[in-house]
């Protein structure tokens, strides 16, 4: 099949899928603001889709950036902060009830004070900012569960088959060489670890989206949309085996299982088995990682114990570290001269990242920066199984995103501005209910039925507050 033939009939299936899976509930408009977001932080930039951005090959030129990307992102952050000024009433509180995430980027800001590179590291602070807000916005929408089943099917439909379009018709977009020239698939990432992530982390939110629908039984369109997501989700499986992230593949099978379980009748009557599962998980990938001396795990995955040359490499990223307690300052290790030392030791492979999200943590925020991190994932998880107790079905994908990401982080910058990982980490992890509306008035609208969850029930004015921002 000729590529221009291809494209046209990748596009009608695409479309196709959204016609098969079109429903009545609505979202606000605002909803596209973290989607265009979500999606060059889960592809590529804008100035790469344009042809007019790339690899650079000058380590000062990590500290100029690129111009159209810059001024489209700040466009988009400006958007965004309107509409969360106009949402006020909706973002002071759940701003207040996460403030321990304000302290992480508040603390970040401190940075620039010792950064060898003050202004590059506030720019990529307001790039980080912008993380939040999209997550905001996502959070102050009337149905959060509604909002975030939007977001992750108006990405999933369109990345991953043009992922595949890419790889088998484009190859010069969709496939790239590594040191030795050994071809790998990278779809519309730009190498395979990212194809692998954007497979991970919407392979859950559709496996989330097909174990809902698959129990709807009252859903009319049931059949046709288990269908489109079954194409999807086969889809997504086979870009895994092409690229062949193995992180990626564990944390699809581990933290998916993990959320297909946490909604058996057991599990719903005992957390306790769901926490015990958690750990186990967890404890389990860290000691075949890390651990297991023989390293036979990882062999048997088809990986050395070095994890590729990173655990070799990891102690000389912190040698260059000056202040381990603070780090080099936000987003700043991987600039200038320091990264040339970097990509000496690396033998002139020429990384930007550490391959491990906690490490990256420690070189540019410290063992300050480690600390907070720590308590980001304990309040996280608190907010994860206070929110799972109230509804499991809508709130399982937090706890498998939760999962997902920690396991990432063991082997891939999980915490950086605009990663996919990090981001939805933020979203799952926040004090909010992802509860659905269980009824719908006109034009597909939420009744606003009093809702019981761990804060205690609405007032009367309350409801009313809500009623209003929504409606206008």
């Amino acid at each position: 099949m000729f590529p221009t033939l291809a494209a046209s009939v990748f596009t009608i299936g695409i479309a196709g899928l959204f016609f098969f899976d079109r429903e009545q509930a609505r979202v606000s408009k605002a909803l596209w603001i973290p989607t265009i977001w979500l999606f060059f932080g889960s592809s590529r930039s804008l100035g790469e889709w344009l042809g007019m951005g790339g690899t650079n090959e000058i380590a000062n030129a990590y500290l100029e950036g690129d111009p159209i990307d810059r001024n489209f992102l700040i466009v988009l952050q400006v958007i965004a902060l309107i509409v969360l000024i106009n949402r006020g009433r909706r973002v002071g509180p759940i701003l207040r009830r996460n403030w321990v995430i304000g302290l992480f980027f508040l603390y970040a800001a401190l940075s620039m004070a010792w950064s060898d590179y003050p202004f590059v590291t506030l720019k990529h602070w307001i790039k980080g900012i912008g993380d939040l807000m999209m997550v905001l916005i996502v959070l102050t929408e009337p149905s959060i569960a509604g909002a975030v089943k939007r977001l992750v099917t108006r990405l999933g439909f369109v990345l991953v088959p043009l992922s595949l379009l890419f790889i088998w018709y484009y190859p010069s977009l969709g496939r790239t060489h590594t040191m030795d020239w050994t071809p790998e698939a990278v779809g519309v990432a730009t190498q395979k670890n990212g194809l692998g992530e954007l497979c991970d982390i919407f392979g859950l939110a559709l496996l989330w989206r097909f174990r809902n629908t698959y129990n709807d039984r009252k859903d009319p369109n049931r059949r046709r949309r288990l269908l489109v997501l079954v194409a999807v989700l086969a889809m997504i499986v086979w870009l895994l085996h092409l690229c062949n992230s193995m992180t990626s593949i564990c944390a699809l099978c581990m933290a998916g299982g993990v959320m297909l379980l946490s909604t058996r009748p057991a599990f719903r009557r005992r957390p306790a088995f769901l926490h015990l599962l958690i750990a186990g998980v967890i404890v389990c990938t860290m000691y075949a990682l890390f651990f297991q001396s023989s390293g036979a795990l990882i062999q048997g995955l088809g990986r050395d114990a070095t994890l590729s040359g990173r655990t070799d490499a990891w102690p000389q990223f912190i040698k260059l570290v000056n202040n381990r307690l603070v780090g080099v300052g936000y987003e700043s290790f991987w600039l200038g001269n320091r990264l040339q030392e970097v990509w000496e030791i690396t033998q002139g492979l020429k990384i930007n990242e550490a391959h491990n999200g906690y490490i990256e943590v420690l070189l540019t925020l410290g063992w300050l920066g480690e600390g907070l991190l720590g308590v980001l994932f304990a309040t996280g998880y608190r907010n994860v199984i206070r929110a799972y107790r109230s509804d499991p079905d809508a709130n399982s994908l937090r706890i498998a995103w939760f999962l997902a990401v920690v396991i990432t982080g063991l082997t891939e910058a999980a915490f950086r501005m605009m990663g996919l990982p990090w981001i939805v980490f933020l979203l799952a992890t926040a004090a909010a209910q992802w509860n659905a509306p269980r009824e719908t008035g006109l034009r597909g609208r939420p009744t606003w039925q009093l809702q019981r969850t761990h804060e205690g029930p609405c007032s009367v004015l309350e409801e009313a507050v809500v009623r209003r921002q929504y409606t206008g």
